[in-house]
């Protein structure tokens, strides 16, 4: 498969102000030291130092400069694959600028002039700099060479579709960003190359500054700063640096005690995916204004095209993080903010049809599983917002499949949330019902789905009528996940009035449900929570077992939710091949054999494609992620589109 994986990184060397040839070979080491880096990135001034104040006028200094680059770009010719952007002060028609120069296997392929320089508060940077602004598309003379320069160039390589163009330093802080128009331009990585003095409070808002960036410019923004070996006269530097992608803070460092490079993975086919899915990004009309200077950006392990197992070993190497439930945080207490967010906008949703129909008595089956509980939940935190909502819950009972343990968690739930309860029996209905189409009425064994969708759709006719009894609303309780892979009847749990947990996936639901245990202030709500959550999920439409323990485990029919859940966010979120998740998955999940994900997304697939039909016609319920199912939002596709596709990808994989 294309390799679209690049190893870039920040370098913040040590450095001697006024003194270019020890800061270029302090520049030299580092570049050998991470040649297998496809891009690294230095400070600002990086070869003379950002405090040297008027020495920056002085000829030798400013003739040591162009030296060092030549020297620089000599010893970069056997670092294949490898692009550097450092910083120098450099001369052009009587005017010096602060600039940013590309080196790349032996040449200096572009210089480019800082744009917006401060002189306010501490800064004083035009007292020896002119702005770039009016430099386009010039060329500057370096020795014999003349040499591509002005604001307008972006670094280019066909290998890897890495587009490298430039922050410098204030540009970031400026309401019109270069970086901005490199990005509409097609820039997928943008370089900052700051000297940035610290105070209080700057380093939090350099990194939302930072974050900010690269979030709305969908890109990869590396930003490294100066350290504290520039002169302490008045000022302190910290060598902040950061890389971030796609909003993401990957890398954050500050005030090193020696040289500090920090390296990461980037994948280039995020930045495509989500600049191709939001419409509205690429609006810069004058992309003819950019020249685009060939560079050389090597993929990770060097090779254009690589296998699965390859890509895993490397990325497994570069201790590449992956997610093993992209859909939770990592980090504690944001997955508890984001599930209360969840819940917020679920109870939200529901509050708003409440008052927009004016109907307020809300029916709901309770099973004492994770999803019914969720729906609970979000009924009860509605009625926090209406205070008129009358919650009817009905627990509807196979007594030959529906276990004692389930049952009693139901009733308990119910109890605590203060609802009203009703019980129904469902067994003899559905054993009347099957009996009168020609089925035995009981369970023949495996594969008897008539048996089970029987159950589910007989508990669905119950609440309907109920609702339609009481003049109520039936909330939904079917989560992501089953919609994903149509584990759910058609017509029977499928069907609502309003799907409150639509876009909820379910290995968030369980999350949510814990994180509401233990805010709710309420032991006997907790303790039943708690419970639920160390239920096995089962649809409880076969008989239990001889022990009166569930039987019937979806996971084993389905596969494990982690799994499949992991799938459905990087075929919907991003769109990648299943090559690519399997990758990731196996980075992931480095205890699973490779033939147990292939089987696992074998299954995935084929149910993910033969049960679009019953996500065409789902009911209305609340988006609360950026990966949801909606037929009328987010997910609109066929019935009939056939799955061999990808379902081959998989095999060869």
């Amino acid at each position: 498969m294309k390799n679209r994986m690049i190893k870039v990184g920040t370098v913040v060397p040590r450095m001697k102000v006024a003194n270019v040839t020890y800061n270029v070979t302090q520049i030299i080491q580092t570049m050998n030291e991470n040649a297998d880096a496809g891009f690294l990135v230095y400070p600002e001034l990086c070869l003379t130092g950002y405090t040297c104040g008027d020495l920056f006028g002085q000829f030798p200094l400013l003739d040591a400069v162009e030296d060092g680059l030549f020297k620089i770009a000599n010893a970069s010719n056997k670092l294949e694959g490898l692009t550097v952007v450092v910083g120098a002060p450099l001369r052009f028609e009587n005017h010096l600028y602060n600039c940013a120069v590309y080196i790349s296997e032996g040449v200096i392929v572009g210089i480019v002039p800082k744009i917006n320089l401060p002189t306010y508060s501490e800064f004083y940077e035009s007292r020896w700099f002119t702005s770039g602004k009016n430099i386009v598309s010039q060329m500057i003379q370096l020795g014999d060479e003349f040499i591509p320069f002005g604001r307008n160039i972006l670094a280019c390589d066909n290998r890897s579709g890495a587009i490298v163009g430039l922050d410098i330093c204030e540009d970031l802080w400026v309401p019109d960003k270069p970086s901005t128009h490199a990005c509409l331009a097609g820039a997928n990585i943008i370089a900052n190359l700051s000297a940035s003095d610290e105070i209080i409070g700057k380093q939090d808002y350099r990194r939302t500054m930072v974050l900010q960036q690269s979030a709305s410019c969908y890109c990869a923004y590396l930003y490294v700063s100066s350290a504290t070996d520039e002169s302490s006269t008045d000022l302190v530097f910290s060598g902040h640096s950061m890389i971030a992608c796609n909003g993401r803070l990957l890398t954050d460092s500050i005030f090193p005690e020696d040289t500090k490079v920090e390296t990461v993975v980037i994948d280039l086919e995020s930045i495509e995916k989500n600049r191709r899915h939001q419409t509205t990004f690429d609006l810069e009309e004058n992309h003819d204004d950019y020249v685009y200077v060939d560079v050389s950006i090597k993929p990770i392990a060097n090779q254009d095209e690589i296998t699965v197992d390859e890509l895993v070993d490397v990325l497994r190497k570069e201790d590449y993080v992956v997610n093993r439930n992209p859909f939770v945080p990592v980090d504690d207490e944001e997955r508890g903010r984001r599930c209360m967010k969840i819940l917020e906008i679920q109870a939200n949703g529901l509050a708003t049809r409440v008052r927009s129909t004016g109907i307020k008595n809300l029916v709901i089956g309770i099973s004492g599983g994770l999803d019914s509980t969720l729906a609970l939940l979000v009924c009860h935190q509605a009625r926090k917002l209406v205070p008129d909502i009358h919650i009817i819950c009905y627990t509807l009972p196979n007594h030959g499949n529906t276990t004692s343990y389930t049952y009693n968690n139901a009733l308990d739930l119910m109890r605590a949330l203060d609802v009203e309860m009703h019980e129904v029996a469902i067994e003899e209905g559905v054993q009347a019902h099957l009996k009168q189409i020609g089925h035995p009425g009981s369970y023949q064994g495996e594969g008897d789905t008539t048996y089970e969708n029987a159950q589910a759709r007989m508990r669905t006719y119950i609440l309907m009528d109920a609702a339609n009894m009481a003049n109520g609303l039936v909330v939904g309780t079917g989560d992501l996940s089953e919609l994903a892979l149509g584990w759910c009847t058609y017509n029977g749990d499928h069907m609502s009035m309003y799907a409150v947990n639509a876009s909820v996936p379910k290995t968030l639901v369980q999350y949510i449900c814990k994180a509401y245990a233990y805010i709710c202030n309420q032991e006997d709500l907790k303790e039943v929570l708690l419970k639920i959550c160390d239920t096995p999920i089962s649809p409880e439409l076969t008989p239990h077992d001889e022990n009166g323990k569930i039987a019937q485990k979806t996971e084993d029919k389905i596969g494990k939710y982690d799994l499949n859940d992991f799938f459905l966010y990087y075929v919907l979120r991003y769109g990648y091949s299943p090559e690519k998740i399997m990758v990731l998955a196996l980075t992931a999940y480095p205890e699973l054999e490779k033939e147990k994900v292939r089987e696992a997304m074998l299954r995935f697939f084929k149910r993910f494609f033969s049960q679009q039909f019953k996500r065409s016609c789902l009911p209305d319920g609340p988006k609360v992620g950026s990966v949801t199912l909606s037929p009328r939002g987010d997910w609109r596709m066929p019935s009939d589109a056939s799955a061999e596709l990808w379902l081959e990808q998989v095999k060869k994989a």
